[in-house]
């Protein structure tokens, strides 16, 4: 009988357990994607020292989106943005990986040097690199200059090196993070595998690209979508380096939704813009995350 009344305790345990996650994820993250998906199909912006009464609009807001020119533009930056920094940082961040498992000396401070750029905040990273990107007397155009080159480029003011600019620091700061993970793999990796290669012969470049590799697909998988996912979340060092600019050259989503929002005070484009993001985020874990399934089945 004893048995019998515990028995259901036991079954709610583990509901019990999941039910502070449950909450959280349900307010914080549940509640304002609806609330935001509710709030796109309404047209709603602040009239002098108070918002309008929303009027119901259907998809009229996401069509004023792409029938927008400059959202357009911000859409081709993120893209522009993305494809500049996820892949670039990745194979940095292998690169690194293989540097600092070797066996040297001091090779604790090399580490060091690769992960110090993450622990700066992001506002402290793009203030220094400010300098390197100043007109006259910046490391970058001083370079140019030693070089030969006798111009001096506006970095951050140029529309077609505003968003490099950007990308640039962004993969400075998150190439040396994602070596962590990389490094963790790699230290994880059976040791017989490479035994068994070097007594057949394979060299470095086999071992690398034959083992290692393969190995570390798992790992690969789950830095690309922390990648991916922190592309999107890119805003500190858009204000700090550009404001967006010039003429939102190195505008992204992101930024465009706290434009939306805070600054022209829509309430309906921004939460327009909020679903949009939303969808591209999971449209891209799920893809992610069912092709890694695939290849392991």
């Amino acid at each position: 009988m004893a048995t019998e009344i515990s028995k259901p305790k036991k079954n709610l345990l583990p509901y019990i357990l999941i039910l502070p996650t449950a909450i959280f994820v349900a307010l914080f993250t549940a509640w304002p994607v609806l609330l935001s998906t509710y709030q796109s199909f309404f047209r709603q912006r602040m009239n002098i020292a108070r918002f309008r009464e929303p009027i119901f609009v259907g998809i009229q807001n996401y069509i004023d989106l792409f029938n927008d020119q400059y959202f357009l533009l911000v859409i081709k930056n993120t893209l522009s943005y993305i494809l500049g920094t996820v892949p670039i940082s990745i194979i940095l961040a292998l690169f690194f990986a293989l540097m600092v498992n070797r066996k040297v000396r001091n090779v604790g401070l090399l580490r060091l040097a690769f992960f110090h750029p993450m622990v700066l905040p992001m506002v402290s990273a793009a203030t220094i690199w400010l300098f390197f990107f100043t007109p006259n007397y910046g490391l970058f155009n001083s370079s140019l200059r030693f070089l030969g080159y006798s111009g001096a480029e506006n970095w951050t003011g140029n529309p077609n090196l505003a968003l490099l600019s950007v990308i640039i620091v962004a993969i400075w700061k998150n190439s040396g993070y994602y070596m962590i993970f990389y490094l963790a793999g790699i230290q994880n990796l059976p040791s017989d595998v490479y035994e068994a290669a070097a007594l057949d012969g394979a060299n470095s470049w086999q071992t690398l690209w034959k083992i290692t590799f393969p190995l570390l697909r798992r790992t690969t998988v789950f830095i690309t979508i922390i990648a991916f996912i922190d592309s999107f979340r890119t805003i500190d060092h858009v204000f700090v380096l550009t404001s967006g600019g010039p003429s939102r050259a190195s505008s992204l989503l992101l930024f465009e939704l706290w434009l939306q929002r805070f600054e022209n005070q829509d309430i309906g484009i921004s939460a327009a813009i909020t679903v949009i993001f939303v969808i591209i985020l999971l449209f891209f874990t799920i893809t992610n995350f069912l092709t890694s399934e695939r290849k392991e089945a």
